[in-house]
């Protein structure tokens, strides 16, 4: 007998598509004071940092805030913020501040915005929920996403997927937003993803 369960969608699947023309970069909260905190911090900046090459070479806006700055400091050297649309201090956990929302409605066509920093469970949490709450597209970079637990990280992305949120890698983000192997810029998105990105306790977790 059929399990008519197994058959029922609560929703639409949100099929995810990215363009550059309609998405924006959201980096989250990097910061110094975090490094001996987070869960594969060092791949999280590794990966951060090819993601921000990849929006430079695409002419992706990206966003930055860094969360109370005075006490936790800048965003690590390692993330080149060379070239980004935006970095703001903030106090509220998520990234949609007033300032934010002002810079989202000056890039015309936003539809998705690829999301990733730290920490999972509490700021790119919140952040996801107040963005679909305003009808974009949230991609959450697994890969370029983690917490102080393993345990937080986890049922945090489960959660959002849950919602309808995409949950992916870097990986895959870059060779959507390219598309096809003859785009002009396939060949310095190939040579960032040549070796591939740290898995940071994610296929421990499967």
């Amino acid at each position: 007998m059929l399990n008519h369960s197994f058959f029922f969608f609560p929703q639409l699947t949100t099929l995810g598509n990215l363009t550059p023309l309609s998405t924006v970069f959201f980096c989250c909260d990097m910061q110094e004071r975090f490094r001996p905190a987070i869960k594969y911090f060092g791949d999280i900046i590794s990966v951060g940092q090819r993601l921000l090459q990849g929006a430079r070479i695409l002419g992706i806006p990206v966003i930055v805030t860094e969360q109370y700055p005075k006490g936790l400091g800048s965003t690590v050297q390692e993330i080149d913020l060379t070239g980004v649309k935006l970095v703001l201090p903030k106090t509220k956990f998520s990234m949609v501040l007033p300032e934010v929302e002002a810079a989202l409605a000056e890039i015309p066509g936003v539809r998705s915005v690829v999301l990733f920093g730290v920490e999972t469970h509490v700021c790119i949490q919140q952040t996801a929920l107040e963005l679909v709450g305003r009808g974009i597209e949230v991609h959450i970079v697994a890969d370029a996403t983690s917490s102080r637990s393993m345990m937080d990280r986890m049922f945090a992305l489960e959660r959002l997927a849950r919602t309808g949120i995409i949950v992916t890698t870097s990986e895959a983000v870059l060779l959507q937003l390219v598309a096809d192997k003859d785009h002009p810029k396939f060949k310095e998105i190939q040579n960032l993803i040549k070796a591939s990105a740290p898995e940071s306790g994610l296929l421990s977790k499967v």
